[in-house]
Order: C-alpha cells, then sequence, then structure tokens
C-alpha cells in the first residue's frame, strides 16, 4: 500500500538543518504516526510522502515557506517586563502564552534587558529549510473512526 489521502503513515525521521546538525529525531523511540491528508505534518515533508511505502527511505529537503513558513519581524517584539505578572526570573528560551486578536498563541523569550523583554511568536524553525532522512515502517488504510475525528487511534496516535 502507498502512501495518499485517507491513509495512516508511520515513519522514523532524523530531522537536520541547513548545517547538517540533528534537530529532532525519533531514533530510540516510536515512529511518527500521522494520517495523510490532514495537515498534520508540514506541507513540504506531505508532499513528499505521498507515493511512498513500507520500507522506502529517502532523504526530503523542505523550504522554509514549505515547512513552519518564512520567518515573520513582526511576529517579535519587545514587551514590559511588567506583562509577565507573578514572575520574578525571566530568561531566554522561556516560553509563554499570549492573548492577540486572532486568539492564544505562543511565544518564546529571545533577550531580557532591564525593563525589556524580547519575544517572538515566530516557530523557531520559520525560516529555516528542513532536511529529513525517513524512513516509512507503516500504511494502512484509515478506519472511519479516525476520518471523522481528524486523527489516528491506536498505538502511535490518539487514545480516546
Amino acid at each position: 500500500m502507498q502512501i495518499a489521502a485517507n491513509t495512516v503513515a508511520a515513519f522514523h525521521y532524523t530531522l537536520t538543518d541547513d548545517d547538517g546538525k540533528v534537530v529532532d529525531s525519533s531514533a530510540g523511540g516510536e515512529p511518527l504516526t500521522y494520517l495523510h491528508g490532514k495537515g498534520q505534518i508540514v506541507p513540504g515533508l506531505e508532499k513528499q510522502m505521498e507515493g511512498k511505502g513500507v520500507g522506502d527511505r529517502f532523504v526530503a529537503h523542505v523550504s522554509a515557506a514549505e515547512g513552519y513558513g518564512e520567518y515573520a519581524p513582526e511576529m517579535a517584539q519587545v514587551v514590559p517586563r511588567s506583562a509577565f505578572q507573578g514572575i520574578d526570573d525571566i530568561q531566554p528560551g522561556m516560553q509563554f502564552q499570549a492573548n492577540g486578536p486572532q486568539g492564544v498563541f505562543n511565544v518564546m523569550v529571545t533577550k531580557v534587558e532591564g525593563d525589556e523583554v524580547h519575544v517572538d511568536a515566530n516557530h523557531p524553525l520559520a525560516g529555516k529549510a528542513l532536511h529529513f532522512d525517513i524512513e516509512v515502517t507503516d500504511v494502512r488504510t484509515a478506519s472511519d473512526e479516525e476520518l471523522s475525528h481528524g486523527h489516528v487511534h491506536g498505538a502511535g496516535g490518539h487514545h480516546h
């Protein structure tokens, strides 16, 4: 069986950046399982998974635009320390939730200067090309329940 819309696919991966540094990997753990065609993995990788089958190994290069998007400078802001009520020690790398016109979103602290805190709402991999080493480990037809819920159930997926 090949990966196509409404199939459940499982794969092991190692994600590296342009410098070859490992960013993430499923090595030593469970493969990543997803419902193909539902946008559960970055678009550029999902396109390259199409038509692959169990045992296929390949390298997928994904542009920033087809990965986590281009870096948007307007999503990086400086906010007053007073916006972090009840938090005395704010450090770079800390993540917080913020409220905006489109609802709740995540921000990461990138720098602290006196009473100013620099935060960035871009995904940490925004603006970066992604390089995946992939090994497809399973492909199966999605169940009616998985299709109606929009996600995988059972091993490697979501449980109710």
